[in-house]
């Protein structure tokens, strides 16, 4: 469930029924999804959160890949974590965990004009005993596990210190890091103080290398931090946790309405210890420029619940991008490798391709078979218009939109080796190397019918060399494009767009994938035969060889539209970053001679069946909204800011 999806679909569907019941439903698809087989790598295809040294740290024990964590309140039972932990996380909050469960029947509310959610109750879990047996069992992921522990209800000060030290000693074995969520404002300052005295004290009694965070609820008395701040030995703690809700008599709220508290405090906080203690910031993130003013503020770590919601799940991958830049962007870059060491062999192919696929296109409008065509078939094509008036047009345009296609795989191959490879950028380089094997394995498809075309084997074997050339070194470089900061208009609408070149990509991918077996089966549809004005068996009847050479011809276009429709597809899906010029100009240059062709030559030679010709249109048109949608974005104009 991308932005993409979620913002244009899925949300909007959601937001329609309770918040419980979209919370649940959202939770069982994924979950269901994680579990399959294959599930984790689809979840991982559509995401792609790239891992890169400069985010990973080593602190209080635990190797974090990246410094975004998800809250344990999304997914109270834990069955979605295999799922969420797919999407940039580098921890997760298991908790509240309390003694017994806490149930509460009251409805969760949705604020969507100012992005809160209302919990009638922030302590509802399931309960120690529950937790426990759900640690116990294969989680789905290696992410390591902060395990929040809260005193039940009403307890004294003196129940509350006993609860969260046997929580502790229980639940050990399975925390990465404990946060203790102990403080309570009915409590006596000295209370609160020896409160988390004592439980420090024995978690270090347990065990001395056990990391332990004070956690800060949000809307704590700056009395009450500061006593703590100047009374608590601060070096004896691995860090302190700023909760996200809000209490109220209405219950509890978390949203963005939390940030600028959230901020307020870790600034003071990080005041206060330096740079002793690790600050985990959980208030109010729902777009990267959120986290990066806590990161300016002082925090360490960002946590998301709220933003999770009303963003949607590319939120940490989008703050992971944004810290990575703010990271190397004053860093001296690596060099650009040379033209010949990989991204120049790469613009080659790619205008091979193009070479290939405007002469291909020529011949197909004009003689349209080859002489080893005639020779194949121990006929002339003259002989052909006599046997049936529509043949040879109908190999032109079988021909003509396989060059059409060329010519847009090289555009995209030529684009996509020039400024992804050439930056070392590891998706471009995943989808050209998906591409690149669908397109050169196609040409086996050529021989279903036992028919060999020289002429394809030789471009196939002059190309392959450069294919190969081109993906023998590893892209593994950072972007250096700075990236989406905000959830503006602009990034709303290339939303859509990109929904729009998704959707393309899978189309054109289940149609390749359908001409290529039609054409290595029944070789014709309907439609064609009806603009034949023949059967299978009468065309069949006409040459020997005949069937076999337009089974050629439609396989092997089959298999260019889907190793066309991988590079647009793995583009969409990964390559779509604001201000990236050059993936608009390649979305749009690339689709341009496919559709061209298609159209050109079915009006050429009068094949205007409407139902034959409905998926190009289709195509042609969410095309077309793809790329204004994509337009503001891509190319980095600002539009009107979404109201809050």
């Amino acid at each position: 469930m991308p932005d993409w999806s979620y913002r244009t679909l899925f949300r909007p569907l959601l937001f329609l029924i309770p918040s419980d019941s979209a919370r649940d439903l959202t939770l069982l698809a994924m979950g269901s999804l994680s579990k399959m087989p294959w599930g984790s790598l689809v979840i991982r295809t559509l995401g792609h959160m790239e891992s890169y040294p400069i985010l990973e740290t080593s602190r209080f024990g635990c190797k974090l890949k990246y410094p975004v964590g998800l809250s344990g309140s999304l997914d109270i039972h834990g069955k979605a974590q295999a799922a969420l932990a797919q999407f940039g996380f580098g921890f997760i909050e298991v908790g509240p965990i309390t003694t017994l469960e806490i149930e509460d029947s009251r409805m969760i509310v949705r604020d969507i004009e100012n992005e809160a959610i209302h919990y009638p109750n922030a302590y509802v879990n399931e309960g120690l005993q529950a937790v426990i047996s759900r640690m116990q069992k294969k989680q789905g992921h290696r992410h390591p596990l902060m395990l929040r522990i809260r005193q039940m209800p009403g307890s004294s000060a003196e129940e509350a210190m006993l609860e969260q030290i046997d929580m502790l000693d229980k639940l050990r074995a399975y925390a990465s890091g404990f946060y203790i969520d102990v403080i309570d404002e009915l409590w006596s300052l000295e209370q609160i103080e020896n409160i988390l005295i004592n439980i420090r004290e024995k978690a270090k009694k347990l065990d001395p290398g056990l990391p332990v965070f004070i956690y800060i609820p949000l809307d704590l008395s700056l009395d009450i931090l500061n006593y703590l701040l100047n009374k608590l030995e601060l070096h004896l703690w691995q860090g302190i946790v700023i909760g996200d809700y809000i209490h109220s008599d209405q219950g509890y709220t978390v949203g963005h309405r939390g940030l600028q508290i959230g901020i307020e405090k870790t600034r003071l906080i990080r005041e206060a210890c330096k740079g002793e203690l690790a600050i985990i910031a959980t208030a109010g993130v729902h777009q990267p420029q959120d986290a990066l003013d806590y990161i300016d503020a002082g925090a360490d770590y960002i946590q998301l619940h709220s933003g999770l919601v009303y963003s949607g799940p590319g939120l940490p991958k989008r703050i992971n991008e944004a810290i990575i830049y703010e990271r190397i962007r004053t860093v001296e870059p690596h060099p650009m490798p040379s033209f010949w060491k990989s991204w120049g062999w790469m613009c080659l192919l790619g205008i091979g391709m193009i070479f290939g696929g405007v002469m291909a296109w020529v011949i197909a409008a004009t003689r349209v078979m080859l002489p080893y065509d005639e020779t194949f078939l121990g006929t002339a094509k003259t002989s052909l218009m006599h046997m049936n008036h529509n043949l040879l047009p109908f190999m032109s345009h079988d021909r003509i939109t396989l060059a059409g296609t060329m010519i847009s795989l090289g555009i995209l191959y030529f684009q996509l080796g020039k400024y992804g490879l050439r930056q070392g950028q590891h998706w471009a380089q995943t989808a050209l190397l998906a591409s690149g094997i669908v397109g050169f394995s196609s040409f086996f498809l050529y021989l279903g019918h036992g028919y060999f075309d020289p002429l394809h084997a030789f471009v196939a074997a002059a190309l392959f060399p450069m294919f190969i050339l081109a993906m023998r070194v590893r892209a593994d470089e950072p972007s250096r494009e700075q990236p989406n900061l905000l959830n503006d208009r602009t990034w709303f609408m290339a939303q859509w767009g990109q929904l729009m070149f998704v959707v393309l990509g899978f189309a054109l991918a289940i149609g390749g994938a359908t001409i290529s077996i039609v054409g290595i089966t029944h070789i014709f549809v309907s439609t064609d035969l009806a603009y034949l004005e023949s059967t299978h068996d009468g065309i069949g009847q006409l040459n020997p060889h005949l069937l076999a050479l337009i089974a050629h011809d439609r396989a092997g276009f089959g298999g260019a539209l889907f190793s066309d429709a991988i590079a647009i597809l793995a583009t969409s899906l990964w390559g779509i970053s604001q201000g990236r010029k050059w993936v608009w100009w390649a979305l749009a240059a690339g689709g341009f001679p496919g559709f061209l062709a298609v159209f050109s030559v079915h009006l050429n030679i009068g094949y205007t069946n409407f139902w034959h010709l409905l998926p190009a249109f289709f195509a042609v048109i969410i095309y077309v909204l793809g790329l204004i949608w994509l337009f503001p974005y891509l190319m980095k104009i600002k539009i009107e800011r979404v109201e809050r």
